[in-house]
């Protein structure tokens, strides 16, 4: 698999920013209670799509392997956040899936997609995330 690169630019003097990759965007903010403007996802529930997404692609990667037509999927994923530092604890993702296939069939493809998920493997295998490189711009107060 490719490396991919995503990359974050905050708009004006504020907290709102725009992720892209290639040419898709997402908006990316703090909540208002944070500080922020509320305009955008925040970093955990960034993290929770992600988990969520790369488990709803996957699944309809693994279904057409298998020649099982995928007629919807919904997942829901939970965390909670707490420690020192705050990080994401007790992360759980519930699916449901309705395809043209056996309960059984569906049922071990749910199964099978959860143990070749890329991001959730990528968290539970403990993916190693460091700082690479740091630029400093300071600039005079107004």
């Amino acid at each position: 698999m490719p490396q991919t690169t995503v990359e974050i630019r905050s708009l004006g003097d504020s907290s709102l920013a725009v992720g892209s990759s290639g040419p898709r965007t997402v908006t990316i903010d703090r909540t208002k209670e944070a500080g922020g403007l509320g305009l955008g996802f925040n970093g955990g529930e960034l993290l929770l799509l992600a988990v969520g997404g790369c488990y709803s692609n996957d699944l309809y990667r693994e279904a057409a392997k298998r020649g099982i037509k995928v007629r919807g999927v919904q997942v829901r994923v939970d965390a909670d956040w707490g420690g020192e530092p705050v990080r994401a604890q007790n992360l759980s993702f519930s699916v449901t899936v309705e395809a043209e296939a056996a309960e059984a069939e569906i049922v071990e493809l749910i199964r099978h997609t959860d143990r070749v998920a890329e991001i959730p493997n990528s968290l539970r295998l403990a993916t190693q995330v460091r700082l690479a490189e740091i630029t400093a711009l300071p600039r005079a107060s107004r």
